[in-house]
């Protein structure tokens, strides 16, 4: 039961105020056997779904924690074709991006009012660029994808940013591997904020991500931020709450007349 429930429970009269309270100072945490605590309230409290790592997980841990059902909407991130057909043996209605690794388990919501942009350097970035796609279509939030538009030919890259100002994006993901050049070109293009997410592309010395994280981090263009290597889930979470507090904003200046 989340808060809206015991808010609509105890407005109906079926539990005491004493009751309410007491369920509104939990946690809402669910204990899976004895090595798993979700947090039930995340999406509430935070506007984020609950997402369940897979890789470092076995199938049957992720299946067991997947029927628990432990929230409306919950996504399991690095799985495969293991972990998906464990799921599906005991949540026959769950879905697999297979393109970047995601289960979804329940209904993913109506797309709102926020909308961000993706970008990638190359195809080699595109299942960590749907990872952050799906996290924040998971969010309310529509997507536009722009893929393999990256400074080895850089001319390809005009179109798509200015696509992306016309629609005035909240926020635009740059995903790149290898040298991991193109967020700075495109913090360099637009007034959104850029998140950048380095990806293992890439050879040699660096090849895992380094080289592309660093460079992001050493951007001498204000406006961009970066996460860690691969992680789709981090990038487009962070680019989903910008969109949705900008989305809220303009609601209220709307309704205030402002």
């Amino acid at each position: 039961m989340d808060i809206r429930d015991v808010l609509e429970t105890h407005k109906q009269g079926k539990i005491s105020s004493e009751e309410a309270e007491k369920l509104l100072r939990m946690d809402y945490l669910e204990r899976i056997g004895q090595d798993c605590a979700l947090d039930r309230s995340r999406s509430m409290r935070k506007g984020i779904p609950e997402v369940v790592y897979g890789a470092s997980k076995t199938p049957a841990k992720v299946a067991e924690i997947c029927a628990s059902r432990p929230a409306d909407l919950l996504l399991v991130s690095k799985a495969g074709r293991d972990h998906f057909a464990a799921v599906k043996e005991r949540v026959p209605d769950a879905e697999f991006r297979e393109e970047c690794g995601i289960i979804v388990i329940g209904r993913m919501p109506e797309p709102g009012r926020g909308l961000i942009g993706i970008i990638t350097a190359g195809t080699s970035d595109v299942p960590v660029a749907e990872e952050a796609a799906a996290m924040a279509e998971a969010m309310g939030v529509r997507v536009m994808r722009y893929y393999d538009v990256g400074v080895a030919g850089i001319h390809r890259i005009s179109e798509p940013v200015k696509r992306l100002i016309e629609s005035d994006v909240d926020a635009i993901v740059v995903v790149a591997g290898m040298e991991g050049a193109l967020p700075t070109v495109v913090s360099s293009m637009s007034t959104a904020p850029v998140i950048g997410i380095p990806t293992s592309t890439g050879y040699g010395a660096g090849g895992k991500g380094e080289a592309a994280l660093l460079c992001m981090l050493q951007t001498c263009s204000p406006g961009l931020t970066a996460v860690n290597i691969d992680n789709g889930i981090g990038g487009g979470g962070v680019a989903a709450l910008i969109a949705n507090r900008r989305s809220e904003r303009k609601i209220k200046d709307r309704k205030e007349g402002t």
